[in-house]
């Protein structure tokens, strides 16, 4: 790294982690106001009657999102797949697109003899891991929280955990739910910060309202598993499996098995987990799956 791309690293770093643009204070005021909330909610006694704080909070948790937290394609306007590796980030811009289009875009490029530019913002595609890495700490300066969640997973990889949670933290504070869920493992395994069930949870539970079905089915999971409550398990299925979860129908359907849901509610979800399914699938999309088994068959070994 050159002495100038050295002191750019640097001054992003500094800037994140100090957050000036936040009242710190405030943040922590704030922060404390809600661990009591959530304390009242998560850990009140099993005898005790339901609050209205936890009456409400079930009312908005479980209640049906109308998508993922992945969002549609920006380029086909399909729901993205909840299989990430269906998917690509452009570096340039943070943008993610289904991989229908990315191949779409490479075969256009290579027909016309044209250089492969990024299809959302243009910019020519990085070569290496160097302009990568340029992209990146631009996007993160620039407060992109995507990037912002992208670069706490580099320094989770790395175990640097109280990075990981440094990032974390700032990129669920700009809405970014991946990050809500990644540091609801942080709080679970006390890495980069002290174990805090309440906020493991609570964290759990925000990614899970904006949509996320892993979130959400590790909801279901814990409250089977630790809390013995079958019920709001299958609650939380559901609504993953209305989504296109494919884990979370095989998960629903064990429970069908167990008599711990109905049949009118089960082929309920089952015919809503199609439709969702479907509505996933197009024509680029699938010549791309066709494209990745060949190359498998081929022997050639695929890293996303």
């Amino acid at each position: 790294m050159s002495k100038a791309t050295a002191t750019e690293a640097a001054d992003i770093s500094c800037a994140l982690y100090d957050m000036p643009e936040v009242d710190n204070a405030k943040r922590k005021r704030d922060r404390a106001a809600a661990a009591e909330v959530r304390d009242e909610i998560f850990f009140r006694q099993p005898e005790s009657e339901s609050t209205a704080a936890e009456l409400q909070r079930d009312k908005i948790l479980f209640k049906q999102p109308e998508s993922t937290h992945l969002g549609d394609c920006p380029i086909c306007f399909l729901p993205l797949e909840i299989d990430p590796y269906k998917s690509t980030m452009q570096s340039c811009c943070s943008k993610v697109i289904c991989k229908g289009c990315h191949r779409a875009n490479k075969l256009r490029g290579v027909n016309k003899n044209l250089h492969h530019t990024c299809l959302m913002c243009r910019q020519p595609t990085p070569r290496s891991k160097k302009e990568i890495n340029m992209y990146s700490m631009k996007r993160v300066a620039a407060n992109d929280p995507v990037a912002i969640q992208e670069r706490g997973k580099k320094h989770y990889q790395e175990g640097h955990y109280k990075g990981a949670f440094e990032y974390w933290t700032k990129a669920a504070e700009l809405g970014n739910v991946d990050a809500m869920y990644l540091l609801s493992l942080l709080y679970r395994d006390g890495r980069g910060v002290e174990k805090n069930e309440g906020e493991e949870w609570y964290q759990l539970e925000e990614a899970a309202i904006a949509g996320h079905v892993v979130a959400r089915f590790t909801l279901a999971r814990n409250e089977k598993s630790r809390r013995g409550r079958t019920d709001r398990a299958v609650k939380h299925l559901i609504i993953a499996v209305n989504l296109g979860c494919d884990y979370s129908m095989k998960a629903l359907q064990q429970c069908h098995t167990n008599g711990e849901v109905d049949d009118d509610k089960f082929t309920a979800a089952l015919h809503a987990h199609q439709t969702a399914v479907d509505a996933m699938k197009s024509p680029q999309r699938e010549e791309h799956a066709n494209f990745e088994r060949s190359l498998e068959a081929g022997g050639v070994v695929l890293c996303g």
